[in-house]
């Protein structure tokens, strides 16, 4: 099934004997770093394996929130807001940011407690939210029907559309004087007297002194080949879009059973606020120890399933030679199946929650695959056994929003500025120095 249409994108056709550093990875975590690190008069070789922006950069649901985020992201997407209010005048292209609030709703009593005390975690950051009444709710949401205790209410809360975002970041790196090759699969990185210098990718060796990996859901993998142990797994989201519909909620809205935003063009992106798919497959049992705190934390939410992507992915070396394919080579985009039960379903509660949903008419469906870590946050991070080597990944379904500050973030431990936040704890080493990894919720 194919996945939702993004900007086109045309590589370049010439690959850099050197540049100062390879990003790999064309998502808008891959894009952003490689914009920030150009905007820095660095060199810069973005390699990404099939399009820009083609997995999970363009399949999430566009939110661009800060509300119930995990208190530990809080500081980063902060700053992701502001730089996103300057995005499209810096890229020149059009986003679709717009700042139209986010609202989570209670269905009891005790969950308008925890939102209420969630709050506390903007403090000090001025940015607006606040709770709703049953009455303001509705007010806010004409036409609902939902039997609502209450609902958190950001109204900086923004959205965008993200088969335009990763593009245009890419194509405003690109001229400032980025090399961005597209259908450029990395295979590993070269190593001399321990330290990165350089890269080899299917079209040839690109000479650098450091390399960011921003791989998204392929991360672990690639990981792998160089010795390195990131526990991470794929989660499957699904999401309809629709047809343009008058009548409906301008505000992106989660609720128990749908989650909804409205789109530029006057539809609707539509799928399960609760319920995602895992798939059971080989890393479900090499990282069964550190996810099973996460199982137990969100058995509710997550929907095991065996099946043939078990053999697929069982086929998959976990070690390859530069000088042969790699398996980022057969496979340009991920771009599984969606669940229709799933989406359907969040179809069905929707239209409960807002009849004049009876009229939407679906237009597309995807799925697809969320990179998720034990902890639930990114790493974001060097890799202190390889110098030069940084990771960005795992952002566990939150990374298109906080995409331009997490770029920028790892521009600053590459080049060794002051970082943006305190990046602490989104250090690779927390899978392996003995700390207890924290799942923390939004609440």
């Amino acid at each position: 099934m194919p996945g939702p249409f993004v900007v086109p994108f045309h590589g370049d056709a010439d690959l850099p004997e050197r540049v100062d550093v390879v990003v790999i990875g064309g998502g808008i975590i891959g894009a952003s770093t490689t914009l920030e690190l150009a905007e820095r008069g660095l060199t810069v070789a973005l390699c990404e394996k099939g399009g820009i922006g083609h997995e999970q950069s363009s399949r999430n649901w566009g939110w661009v929130r800060i509300t119930r985020r995990d208190p530990r992201e809080v500081p980063l997407m902060a700053e992701a807001l502001r730089i996103w209010d300057t995005l499209d005048a810096r890229t020149g292209r059009a986003t679709g940011f717009k700042r139209a609030g986010i609202t989570f709703t209670c269905e009891t009593e005790q969950e308008v407690e925890e939102h209420a005390r969630w709050l506390k975690n903007l403090e000090g950051y001025q940015i607006s939210s606040r709770m709703l009444t049953p009455a303001e709710f509705n007010a806010l949401n004409p036409g609902s029907t939902l039997p609502v205790k209450g609902a958190l209410y950001t109204p900086d809360d923004a959205r965008a559309e993200p088969q335009r975002a990763a593009p245009a970041i890419a194509e405003a790196a690109r001229e400032r004087g980025a090399h961005v090759m597209t259908e450029c699969a990395v295979r590993g990185i070269d190593t001399k007297a321990g330290r990165t210098c350089g890269v080899f990718t299917e079209r040839g060796f690109i000479a650098c002194d450091a390399v960011v990996l921003a791989g998204g859901a392929w991360s672990s993998l690639f990981a792998r080949n160089s010795g390195l142990r990131l526990p991470q797994l794929k989660v499957l989201n699904s999401v309809i879009r629709t047809k343009p519909l008058d009548g409906g909620p301008d505000s992106a809205i989660w609720a128990d059973g749908f989650a909804i935003r409205k789109r530029q063009d006057g539809g609707y992106t539509v799928a399960n606020g609760v319920e995602n798919i895992v798939d059971i497959v080989p890393d479900s049992f090499r990282y069964f120890r550190d996810f099973l705190p996460a199982l137990g934390h969100e058995w509710r939410a997550l929907k095991l399933r065996g099946g043939l992507r078990f053999l697929d992915e069982a086929r998959l070396p976990n070690r390859w030679a530069m000088d042969e394919p790699s398996p980022f080579e057969y496979n340009r985009v991920l771009d599984p199946k969606p669940s229709f039960t799933l989406q359907d379903k969040a179809l069905a509660n929707l239209r409960k929650a807002f009849p004049v949903f009876e009229k939407a008419e679906i237009a597309q469906r995807w799925g697809g695959c969320i990179d998720v870590t034990p902890d639930a946050i990114p790493v974001i991070s060097a890799v202190d056994p390889i110098p030069g080597f940084f990771i960005a990944t795992g952002f566990s379904g939150h990374g298109f929003g906080i995409g331009p500050a997490a770029g920028r973030l790892m521009a600053d431990l590459v080049t060794g500025r002051p970082p943006l936040v305190d990046p602490y704890d989104f250090r690779f080493s927390r899978f392996s120095d003995g700390s207890k990894l924290r799942i923390i919720s939004g609440f």
